[in-house]
């Protein structure tokens, strides 16, 4: 049994690691409602221009070289984690999906990643995967113009013949608990379906400019849309997840610390009362 000297360095360690947990929270939690407000605001753009995008491509038969299926097999895979750890299960579910899916195929042997964060960075670095993107510092600020420039890189190499499919894999943000791995492709861009036979996009519309200098407007638009989405989702997500890791660990420090303190009083109980049968055999021998 631990003495009562260990004991108190031990809960004084504790209550020392919970106050560090404790200001994480608090920090995750302020972060959050920044990262939470810009994906709100950012979502209904990015749904607008799909929705815009999907009116447009309804009503013409314009060819985009970002439109166009590659016969090749050659994909990039664009994974988003975070720079920093400290939040639950956010990296390491999205990490082992992603390598489940490369592992069974859903992708070519010779398929290359774009690495967007520290975490995904430093897993595939010792794997066999090929990184031809390595950005390991955007997630630690996400900026509005981050994803315009991933965009960009992405449909340069799509469009000079480099990569045939593009695709995007990233946590996005559902709520306070709750945050899903998202497995999407960017590139050749699927123009979004009209949602219903009544939508608007039955009726047609004069344009100015016409509508292939308006799709060729709204196409790269949409790609950089897309990349900036999913950059402030995951950014919120892992606020969130950090947040709740840290409330989780908050708590068991606290359970930890009663069960010490338990420990204590019961190891100071046995104490006092050896050294008091100690007293009353001593007291019991000289009177004997």
């Amino acid at each position: 049994m631990p003495n009562t000297k260990e004991l108190v360095r031990r809960i004084q360690s504790v209550k020392g690691t919970q106050q560090i947990t404790k200001a994480m929270k608090m920090v995750a939690a302020a972060k959050l409602r920044r990262a939470q407000e810009t994906i709100t605001h950012a979502r209904p753009w990015a749904n607008t221009l799909a929705h815009v995008l999907a009116n447009v491509a309804a009503r013409t038969e314009f060819s985009h070289p970002l439109l166009e299926e590659h016969e090749g097999d050659k994909s990039w895979v664009v994974i988003i984690s975070s720079d920093k750890g400290l939040c639950g299960s956010f990296n390491s579910n999205l990490v082992r999906t992603l390598e489940k899916k490369l592992i069974s195929g859903q992708w070519p042997a010779n398929t290359e990643l774009a690495v967007v964060g520290r975490k995904a960075s430093d897993f595939f670095r010792s794997r066999k995967w090929n990184l031809v993107i390595d950005e390991r510092t955007v997630m630690a600020s996400p900026s509005p113009d981050d994803g315009p420039r991933l965009g960009r890189q992405f449909m340069e190499a799509f469009t000079s013949g480099a990569v045939d499919e593009v695709w995007l894999v990233y946590n996005s943000f559902v709520n306070m608990i709750r945050q899903d791995v998202k497995i999407e492709r960017l590139l050749p861009i699927e123009p979004p379906k009209v949602e219903s036979e009544e939508d608007d996009s039955q009726v047609d519309y004069l344009y100015e400019p016409d509508v292939r200098t308006l799709l060729a407007e709204l196409l790269p638009r949409h790609v950089e849309t897309q990349v900036q989405k999913a950059l402030y989702d995951s950014a919120a997500a892992e606020q969130a997840a950090r947040m709740t890791s840290m409330d989780i660990a908050t708590r068991n420090a606290d359970d930890m610390i009663d069960a010490l303190t338990m420990l204590y009083n019961r190891t100071r109980q046995a104490a006092i009362t050896k050294e008091l049968i100690e007293i009353v055999s001593g007291a019991q021998a000289l009177e004997g």
